[in-house]
């Protein structure tokens, strides 16, 4: 705790050195920073106390980030951390907030936010955190009232819709201003509903379901909504996206609809406002598969999100009759050879990418001294683990045959090459031994993945036994 306190009053002594305009510049990108998304302890930290110096030396500051902050604070639940362009039904990007605030302080109302901001940074700086609230509360009003004027004179104008896009700075405008004022105008009813939900839920079960299916009905059940305000369905959509956020199986909110209508099948869960648990649940898969395009591109481990993928298309089967034809089982099926799709090639790519890293190689091949390269050995175990994943969640993936077939030829040639491999090992000189040594040493890391830790086990102390070995039988020669 000593350290602590010398650490924060280091840090105060340096912050207090820094002239104004240093102040100024640190505060506004550490809260860009945060705007965008970032949640560094140590950033809090500093912010924490450059508010202090510029309280105690009554700096005056533009404080664009907490304003921007406390205006997007009923949005926090339904961000995302994706591309701007994204399709995910009732989110917003990350990304989008800062271009869209931008703009509401340029074009939408410049004299009215520049004032309101202002007044907002002052009573933060005064630690006036009603007030402070209080105008935020005057800046959402006129915010929806112009947001709405915009949105109502775009209409079906599509040229108007790309004009718009420009002007804001974000793919999405259109959709995105639509929900800020959808949120904006709900958060009441909203934040008093996240108030009274679990902070998570493990298993979404009948009392479950029927006590969040009561707390949605009642905040439907305002007065104010659909009387020119905000529409019922909005908080359907919304609520459900809260309940969602709390679940331990995101796919597990397609209960709360079989269970309004009572039945599996989509055309009755079709008719029932809860109807959106599903196509939210949809848009939650399709933006999976989204990012696991991305990941796989990029060569990054991609098993868990393959467990939520098969999880969400087996919730979905399993929960409702999407065995006739209906919009949702075809968007089902979309999701499901598109996954197929992706995975297929890496799949395909596996067996032969192993053969590649273990094949024997003669000793004139191998340079004294080389090894295998640590990051292709990294790549083939997040490989072989990628291959057992898909053999264990293939069904659901559509990918049966290729796993089967690319799993066979994997355990296949792992228990006849690590043979060869142990052999060229006993028999290795001192300059190709480092090379079979990590040849083996791959060897045993991929059959521990495939055959388990006692097979693992097992092989490495064959591969002990055939350097004692060789070892052993080339020292009387050289005697």
């Amino acid at each position: 705790m000593a350290s602590d306190g010398q650490s924060s009053e280091r840090l105060r002594e340096y912050l207090r050195t820094l002239k104004p305009a240093a102040r100024s510049m640190l505060v506004q990108e550490l809260e860009r920073g945060l705007l965008r998304g970032g949640e560094n302890a140590g950033n809090e930290i500093v912010l924490q106390e450059l508010r202090r110096a510029i309280r105690a030396d009554a700096q005056p500051v533009p404080r664009i980030g907490d304003a921007a902050r406390l205006f997007f604070a009923p949005l926090e639940p339904f961000l995302i951390d994706a591309r701007a362009d994204h399709k995910r039904v009732g989110r917003i990007a990350r990304l989008s907030l800062e271009p869209i605030w931008s703009w509401i302080g340029r074009d939408l109302m410049q004299a009215e936010a520049k004032a309101l901001s202002e007044d907002i940074n002052r009573a933060l700086l005064a630690d006036d955190q009603t007030k402070a609230e209080q105008l935020v509360r005057a800046l959402h009003e006129r915010a929806i009232l112009r947001l709405k004027d915009v949105i109502s004179g775009i209409g079906p104008d599509e040229r108007a819709r790309r004009r718009l896009a420009v002007q804001v700075g974000t793919p999405r405008a259109l959709e995105d201003l639509s929900t800020i004022v959808a949120l904006l105008s709900l958060r009441d009813v909203l934040g008093d509903f996240a108030r009274r939900l679990p902070n998570h839920i493990r298993v979404f079960d009948r009392d479950e379901i029927n006590a969040v299916t009561k707390q949605i009905e009642a905040a439907v059940a305002q007065p104010s909504l659909d009387s020119g305000g905000p529409r019922k369905s909005d908080v359907f959509l919304y609520a459900l996206i809260l309940v969602m956020n709390r679940l331990g199986a995101p796919w597990q909110l397609i209960r709360i609809a079989t269970r309004a209508a009572e039945s599996d099948d989509t055309a009755r869960v079709a008719e029932t406002p809860y109807a959106a648990a599903v196509t939210l649940v949809l848009s939650e898969a399709e933006s999976m598969v989204v990012e696991l395009r991305s990941e796989l591109r990029a060569g990054r481990p991609v098993v868990s999100m393959l467990k939520a993928i098969h999880d969400a298309a087996r919730g979905l089967r399993s929960e409702m009759d999407l065995s006739v034809e209906s919009p949702w089982s075809r968007q089902l099926a979309a999701i499901r050879a598109e996954v197929s799709s992706l995975l297929k090639a890496e799949i395909e790519a596996t067996p032969g990418f192993v053969r590649r890293l273990l094949r024997p190689r003669p000793a004139k091949d191998i340079a004294p001294g080389s090894l295998l390269d640590a990051i292709d050995v990294n790549e083939a175990e997040m490989r072989v683990e990628f291959v057992g994943a898909c053999r264990q969640y293939a069904s659901e993936l559509a990918v049966n045959e290729v796993t089967t077939r690319a799993h066979s030829e994997l355990t296949l040639y792992l228990e006849t090459g690590t043979k060869v491999l142990l052999d060229s090992l006993r028999q290795s000189g001192d300059a190709d031994r480092p090379f079979r040594q990590s040849q083996v040493d791959a060897a045993i890391r991929f059959c521990r993945t495939v055959f388990g830790s006692e097979y693992g086990g097992l092989l490495a102390k064959a591969a002990e036994v055939a350097v004692q070995t060789g070892t052993g039988e080339r020292r009387p020669a050289r005697a």
